[in-house]
C-alpha cells in the first residue's frame, strides 16, 4: 500500500486519478445485488501496523438512494390531510427528511465498509474506530469518514520448502524414566519433617523471603512454602538458579536468591531487573511417595506399577517430539522472518496476550505434553508477556500467511475430531470440553493453532533432516511455581479484546 488516494476502479487507478470513474448505476431489482458505491480510498501508515484511511462516497450514490427511499414513502405513507400514497413529495421530504437521512447514512456507511474490504488489502484485527453517530450525511457534496484501524503486518515469504532442519534425539535410559515416574509422583505425595536439613532437590522450603533492590526493601514475604527444583518462578519473576542457591539449606539459615524480575509486574522500574532474595528458612521438610495402590494407580489410567513405568517414558517421549516440533519451528521461524522486520504495537501485544497464551497451551495439550508441565511453562510465558506474545503473533502471522497461499482450512469436521482428540487427553468428555472453550471464548483459538499446525507441518514435511544428540540446553528445566509475588502491587496484566476484536488472522 501506499499513502496516495486509491480510486475504487482499475481505469481511475491506471490513469493515476484521484477520483474513481463513474459507471453506470442499475436499479437494484428483486435478487440483484446492490450497485456498487463510487468511492475513493486514501490510506496511509501512522504506527506499527495500524492505517489511517479516508473514504469519500459520490454524492450522485447518495442522491439515488436518497430518491429511492422518498419515491417508496410517496407510494406507501400516510400524511395527515392526504389520502394514501397521494401526499405531494416535498411535503413527504419534509416530514421523513431526518429519518430517511439517517437510514441512508447507516446504509451507506455498511455498504462502503464492505466494498472496501473487498476491494482493497485491508486485514483488520480489530473492527475500526468509526461512531456512526459522530458522522453527518452532507446535504451537498460528498459523504467523508475517516478512522484508523490495526491490520495485519505486510511481508513477503521467502522460499520455505526443502529447508535443512537440525532435529535433536535421544534415547532415554532407565534412569530418567524412574526420575520421570517420581516427579509423576511428588505432587501425590505425604510432607513430613526434614530435621537434619541439608535441603534438596524435591524438598520443601518454608521461609520467610525479604526481596531488596540494592539496599532498597522491595517486598516481605512470611512463611511461603517452596518447592526446590532447578528454577522457581513466582507470578512476577524467576529464580534460574533457586536449587544451587538454596541446597543444604536446614532451619535457621539464611540463603540468597537471585531473580529476574518480569515485565509484568507493578513497578515500572523494576521491570527486567535482577533483585536478591533473602529466605530465611523457618523448616525443611521431604517428601514421601505415595504406595502405589490398585486403586491409586487408576488416578493415571493404569493398573499397575509397570504400567505407570510405561507411562513415564511415553510423557518422555512425548516430550521429545514436542521439543523436536518446538526445535523445527523455531528454525523456520528464524529462517522466514528474517526478512520480516516488522514491529507490533504494545498496545496490539497486551490486547492479544491472552489468546496467544490460550493457542500455546492448546499446542501443548494438542502434543500430550502433562497439564501440570503446561502450567509450569505458561508460567514461564507469563514471565515476559511482551516478548512471548511478540513471538507467538509473529509465528502466527507468518504460518496464516502460509496456510493463505497454500489454500490451507479447517472445517467443521476437522474440528470435532480435535475437540474429540484433545477430550481423550484431558479425560473430559467432547461435549464439555466443547462447552468449556466457548465459555472460554477460545475455539476461535484453537480453530487457529489447528490452521497454524497444518501450515508448519507442510513446511515440515517437505524439509531435510540432520539428527543431532539431544543438548543439555534443549531439555525443559525443572521447574516450580509459586503465588507470591517479588514485587507487590498488581502486575501488567493483558487486556482483554477489543469489542468486535477477532483473531488476528
Amino acid at each position: 500500500m501506499t499513502d496516495e488516494p486509491r480510486p475504487d476502479t482499475p481505469e481511475a487507478e491506471s490513469a493515476g486519478a484521484a477520483v474513481a470513474t463513474p459507471t453506470e448505476t442499475s436499479a437494484e431489482g428483486e435478487g440483484q445485488q446492490p450497485a456498487k458505491l463510487h468511492q475513493t480510498v486514501e490510506m496511509r501508515d501512522v504506527g506499527p501496523c495500524k492505517k489511517h484511511i479516508k473514504v469519500s462516497v459520490d454524492r450522485n450514490d447518495i442522491d439515488a438512494r436518497l430518491g429511492e427511499k422518498f419515491s417508496e414513502l410517496v407510494a406507501d405513507s400516510n400524511v395527515s390531510g392526504f389520502r394514501p400514497g397521494k401526499a405531494p413529495r416535498r411535503i413527504v421530504e419534509r416530514r421523513f427528511s431526518k429519518e430517511v437521512t439517517d437510514q441512508v447514512k447507516t446504509e451507506v456507511l455498511l455498504a462502503s465498509l464492505e466494498q472496501l474490504a473487498e476491494e482493497h488489502d485491508v486485514a483488520p484485527l480489530a473492527a475500526p474506530n468509526i461512531d456512526p453517530a459522530n458522522i453527518e450525511l452532507p446535504k451537498e457534496g460528498p459523504l467523508v469518514y475517516e478512522f484508523e484501524v490495526e491490520v495485519r503486518p505486510e511481508f513477503d515469504l521467502p522460499n520455505y520448502k526443502g529447508l535443512r532442519i537440525r532435529r535433536p534425539v535421544h534415547t532415554f535410559t532407565e534412569e530418567e524414566v524412574e526420575a520421570e515416574e517420581r516427579r509423576i509422583l511428588i505432587p501425590y505425595g505425604q510432607v513430613v519433617p526434614k530435621p537434619e536439613g541439608d535441603a534438596q532437590v524435591g524438598d520443601i522450603l518454608v521461609a520467610d523471603v525479604t526481596t531488596r533492590d540494592g539496599d532498597r526493601v522491595i517486598n516481605t514475604i512470611k512463611e511461603a512454602t517452596f518447592r526446590i527444583d532447578k528454577q522457581l518462578a513466582f507470578r512476577d519473576g524467576m529464580a534460574e538458579k533457586f536449587g544451587e542457591q538454596v541446597k543444604g539449606a536446614k532451619t535457621g539459615d539464611r540463603k540468597q536468591v537471585d531473580i529476574q524480575l518480569s515485565t509484568a509486574v507493578a513497578d515500572a522500574t523494576l521491570r527486567n531487573k535482577t533483585v536478591q532474595a533473602t529466605f530465611e528458612v523457618k523448616e525443611v521438610k521431604k517428601q514421601l511417595l505415595p504406595e502405589l495402590t490398585h486403586e491409586f494407580l487408576h488416578n493415571f489410567g493404569v493398573h499397575s506399577p509397570g504400567q505407570l513405568h510405561e507411562l513415564a517414558g511415553v510423557i518422555l517421549q512425548r516430550r521429545l517430539e514436542y521439543q523436536q516440533r518446538q526445535a523445527a519451528r523455531e528454525q523456520v521461524m528464524q529462517h522466514i522472518a528474517a526478512s520480516a522486520n516488522w514491529q507490533l504495537p504494545e498496545e496490539l501485544l497486551m490486547r492479544q496476550a491472552r489468546k496467544a497464551l490460550n493457542r500455546r497451551v492448546l499446542e501443548m495439550q494438542a502434543d500430550g505434553i502433562p497439564e501440570h508441565e503446561i502450567a509450569a511453562r505458561r508460567r514461564l510465558l507469563e514471565q515476559n508477556i511482551l516478548r512471548s506474545t511478540e513471538l507467538s503473533l509473529k509465528e502466527h502471522f507468518v504460518l496464516q500467511k502460509i496456510a493463505e497461499v497454500e489454500k490451507i482450512d479447517v472445517n467443521d469436521e476437522d474440528m470435532e475430531n480435535e475437540i474429540d482428540r484433545l477430550a481423550a487427553q484431558t479425560n473430559e468428555t467432547p461435549r464439555r470440553l466443547r462447552a468449556r472453550l466457548e465459555r472460554e471464548d477460545m475455539l476461535d483459538a484453537l480453530a487457529a493453532e489447528m490452521i497454524e499446525r497444518k501450515a508448519l507441518d507442510l513446511i515440515l514435511d517437505s524439509a531435510e533432516y540432520e539428527d543431532v544428540p539431544l543438548g543439555q540446553q534443549d531439555q525443559p528445566p525443572a521447574l516450580s511455581t509459586s503465588e507470591e509475588q517479588a514485587v507487590p502491587g498488581e502486575m501488567r496484566q493483558p487486556e482483554p479484546p477489543a469489542e468486535g476484536e477477532t483473531n488476528p488472522s
